[in-house]
């Protein structure tokens, strides 16, 4: 059966959104995308983690550890194509740990057969370029970044305020559904037609 939706169940994903919300996107140059496939042994993109088609491009390294910006951001030297299953699978975690891991849907799970292969040619994507990293606080100063992150609380705290009357909403119907009693089967002998 499935289990009730949290609403504070995505509360990670507001997070997210708060930290994805302020990043910047700097667009690359169509050589830059060609010299990053290159260097990941492609003429086409496809999914650098195991090969399959690539639907999006994933950020090489996680934008978001630990509910806080890592301080990367959108662009060439921080981002690699990728199918879905493996952008999904790999979330926030460490791109080397997660291809060796017994993760859900990762390369090693899947059992993908070129992954020593595919983990080289990251290697050497990883130490190309330089990747962006920004310092948010100190870009914008204390007082608009103190702000940002208290709307973030605030967030928070009205989706625990609404979880608290789903369960009351929840309950009630629940209470209501149970107060009446399925229809009781009949059983054979009562259907049956009497005999004179």
């Amino acid at each position: 059966m499935p289990k009730p939706v949290r609403i504070t169940g995505s509360s990670s994903s507001i997070t997210n959104s708060f930290v994805n919300g302020i990043i910047p996107v700097i667009w690359p140059t169509e050589s830059e995308v060609d010299e990053a496939l290159y260097v990941l042994g492609m003429e086409e993109p496809v999914c650098a983690y195991c090969g399959d088609t690539a639907t999006e491009w994933d950020h090489f390294r996680p934008l978001v550890v630990a509910q806080k910006p890592t301080g990367y951001i959108s662009e060439i030297h921080n981002l690699v194509p990728s199918c879905g299953k493996c952008n999904q699978s790999k979330g926030n975690k460490n791109w080397l740990d997660w291809m060796r891991s017994g993760a859900r849907l990762s390369p090693q799970t899947r059992g993908i057969a070129d992954i020593e292969q595919r983990i080289a040619r990251l290697e050497a994507f990883e130490r190309w370029g330089n990747p962006s990293t920004v310092n948010f606080e100190e870009l914008v100063g204390g007082e608009l970044w103190a702000a940002h992150w208290e709307n973030h609380r605030a967030i928070l705290r009205l989706m625990r305020e609404a979880e608290g009357t789903a369960d009351k909403i929840r309950r009630r119907i629940a209470e209501s559904h149970s107060a009446v009693a399925p229809p009781t089967p009949m059983s054979n002998d009562a259907t049956e037609t009497p005999t004179q």
